[in-house]
């Protein structure tokens, strides 16, 4: 028989376990000998964070490619082809959602290997739960380019698309540039357009802000440097 592909929810910052895992997702978690990762550093932080069963040296970190080919992901599998139990780890929330992991459980799917989803935190479904904007029609677009003009007309186009169709429109942006997203986001939305930002979700420091593009404007965006956030936007 062969194992099955566990996909395990990671920490969205550094908190204790249980305070975001539940008890099987861990149990689970630290039973597995074998994982295909996001990146190898952040899933031994992880894995000792959890305690394992096995000494961390005996337990198998394969990093997954960014761009990894069919034929890649099936030799990522080949624990689980041998009978062995396989996790699927991302650097944060949950694996195969805006991060490269989908490939794996679409290798696993083609290869008859059970796929197991584990519970755990994801942050843009928790920014969607907090924002009060449309649970039943959204859309996730990752990243908005960098370029300010190309930034500002991507915003533009989400606004628009979010006013024909009544839906939510959800992206990130790398820390570091948070500041000027919301700079742009002040400069580019319609005044009564409505943002979400969700920033350090599950963590002590946690922050969820709705305001309007014009109450933006106002806000020293300087406290969101650096901050793991989300962003939604409803027009």
């Amino acid at each position: 028989m062969t194992g099955r592909l566990f996909l395990v929810p990671n920490r969205l910052g550094d908190v204790a376990p249980d305070a975001v895992l539940p008890a099987r997702t861990i149990a689970v978690a630290r039973g597995l000998a074998h994982y295909v990762a996001e990146n190898a550093k952040p899933a031994r932080q992880f894995l000792k964070a959890i305690g394992t069963k096995r000494p961390l040296q005996e337990i198998a970190i394969v990093e997954l490619p960014e761009s990894a080919t069919p034929a890649q992901c099936r030799d990522l599998l080949a624990p689980a082809r041998a009978g062995h139990d396989m996790g699927l780890l991302s650097d944060a929330g949950c694996p195969a959602v805006a991060d490269p992991g989908a490939r794996l459980v679409a290798a696993a799917h083609h290869e008859g290997i059970a796929v197991v989803p584990l519970v755990g935190p994801s942050s843009l479904l928790l920014a969607l739960m907090a924002s009060g904007m449309n649970g039943q029609s959204f859309a996730f677009h990752g990243y908005l380019p960098v370029a300010a003009v190309e930034r500002a007309a991507a915003l533009r186009r989400l606004e628009d698309e979010s006013r024909a169709h009544r839906r939510a429109q959800l992206f990130i942006e790398t820390p570091y540039r948070n500041e000027a997203m919301l700079k742009t986001i002040g400069e580019a939305l319609r005044p009564g357009t409505r943002v979400v930002v969700a920033a350090d979700l599950t963590l002590p420091t946690e922050s969820i802000e709705r305001r309007t593009a014009a109450e933006w404007r106002k806000v020293d965006a300087q406290r969101y440097a650096k901050r793991p956030a989300i962003f939604i936007l409803e027009a």
